[in-house]
């Protein structure tokens, strides 16, 4: 089983409705919440796109080695007299699921936010590290006599 698996199986409709309706890609691409994902050693890092988010409205949570990123970005201020002539970025509740293998240690997940980018690492769990098993050696002792 792969450790990190991405768990978005309505993403690609979403998308496509989306359009339909006339969104343009870019607001599409704005509020699946951006990520990559890496591995370095034995920890798996994970970074998601979230400018101009409070990092107090970060939630994280695990639930059956599903991980859970909710944050929210709040509208502009708009004062009275003031027209917006272009309105791009997106605001609201941004929300990604990600299914995490059973090779992951859920129960040390270290997340970081800075400057619109939140990392987290996960690292691999200990029983699921390769590990040098010791063969023992006794002349005596034969393949039958086990």
């Amino acid at each position: 089983m792969p450790l990190l698996v991405r768990s978005e199986p309505f993403r690609d409709f979403d998308r496509l409705f989306q359009q339909m309706m006339g969104e343009t890609t870019r607001r599409t691409t704005l509020l699946t919440m951006p990520m990559d994902a890496y591995r370095k050693e034995d920890q798996f890092l994970v970074q998601f796109d979230l400018p101009g988010v409070d990092a107090e409205s970060i939630e994280l949570t695990v639930d059956n080695n599903t991980l859970i990123v909710k944050a929210d970005r709040k509208a502009p201020l708009v004062s009275d007299g003031v027209e917006a002539l272009v309105a791009e970025r997106a605001h609201g509740t941004f929300s990604r699921q990600i299914l995490l293998g059973d090779n992951l240690d859920t129960t040390k997940i270290d997340a970081h936010y800075a400057d619109g980018v939140l990392t987290l690492s996960i690292p691999v769990a200990e029983e699921a590290k390769p590990r040098r098993i010791e063969v023992r050696h006794d002349s005596a002792m034969s393949a039958l006599s086990v």
